[in-house]
């Protein structure tokens, strides 16, 4: 017993010293598995059984020393960021720190709003959730239009009807219920559909929609604010065309189609061997659509177009799956890491 209380002091007196060292290198000698803390434990098995309470009460005492000492060395070397003895190398790098990027829809989205901004659009939004009024009716599509069809739209609840909204155009229908004239805005913002995933079709895209009202405003003018839009997105090479076609808001209407810039022109798989692809569609805003919208038709014209951001971008990338868009696969967005 008096040798092992001798060893006890021997050992708390070494503790007590310690205090420049690592904690690690601490906890292995005294308290690991072979530590020398559970060598003298087992030291109980030498002492006589009238003095194995006594002997059993020193030995704990000693363990919880010990193992203050280890969180207050523990401590210590957390608070100060190193360990006691460790050294500090200011030649050394900072540690690295990654760096996001911008998702390449944001990318040209943003671009695309420069664009239109130069020439005096300004950027308007609207709720994603909408009502019947301003996404079909004021917009002059009939009650029995496919797009009212719950195959084509996400419908929320009927009657009255709410759903997410299947185009921006709900947004230049609140611009124009203003009644602030002229109106010149782009709608940017994500639109929901009904249809079945795949490499060129998604359930929920991004639009960027146009709305220009005022006075005298003709097809002319809309095809210069286009042919400028194509010429800073794509480069001043590229070709445009027009293509009569319909749409109920406008009247009349158009679907603008480039050249391809995959082949230049010359007819792949992605432009269907025609050499054009088409980006957007276009028209005169109908005049139903500016009576419903409370604007004199008959004082006040304009034009409206539309185009899908993501065709954009996989036009410009050149990429040719819709489904990469929203996948976060970091291998595909870390390519964009620096675009503008």
């Amino acid at each position: 017993m008096e040798k092992l209380l001798q060893q006890i002091d021997l050992y708390k007196q070494e503790i007590a010293a310690f205090n420049e060292g690592d904690a690690e290198v601490f906890r292995i000698k005294w308290l690991g598995s072979k530590g020398l803390v559970k060598t003298i434990m087992g030291e109980m098995r030498n002492v006589a059984p009238e003095q194995k309470k006594e002997a059993g009460q020193l030995l704990n005492d000693f363990k919880v020393f010990a193992e203050e000492k280890y969180l207050a060395l523990k401590a210590s070397a957390t608070d100060t960021g190193i360990t006691a003895t460790a050294e500090i190398d200011l030649s050394l790098p900072a540690d690295p720190l990654p760096l996001g990027s911008r998702h390449p829809i944001s990318l040209v989205r943003n671009k695309i709003e420069r664009i239109f901004q130069r020439l005096g659009f300004a950027v308007a939004e609207g709720p994603e959730l909408e009502d019947d009024w301003h996404n079909f009716t004021a917009l002059n599509l009939p009650e029995n239009h496919p797009a009212r069809d719950m195959q084509d739209t996400f419908y929320i609840s009927q009657n009255p009807d709410w759903l997410l909204r299947t185009h921006t155009s709900s947004v230049q229908v609140r611009e124009m219920e203003k009644g602030k004239l002229p109106i010149r805005i782009i709608c940017p913002g994500r639109v929901y559909r009904n249809e079945t995933i795949s490499a060129r079709a998604h359930c929920f895209f991004h639009q960027v929609e146009g709305l220009y009202i005022a006075e005298n405003v003709s097809f002319a003018d809309l095809k210069q604010t286009l042919y400028f839009f194509v010429q800073e997105m794509f480069g001043k090479d590229v070709k445009v065309r027009f293509r009569p076609s319909y749409f109920p808001f406008t009247e009349p209407s158009a679907e603008m189609d480039i050249s391809c810039l995959i082949c230049g022109g010359e007819g792949c798989s992605v432009c269907k061997k025609t050499g054009w692809v088409e980006i957007l569609g276009c028209g005169m805003v109908h005049p139903n659509v500016l009576d419903n919208c409370g604007i004199d038709s008959n004082k006040y014209t304009g034009f409206a177009f539309g185009m899908g951001v993501e065709r954009i971008t996989m036009l410009k990338y050149q990429i040719k799956d819709l489904r990469l868009f929203s996948e976060n696969d970091l291998r595909f967005l870390n390519q964009f890491t620096g675009a503008v």
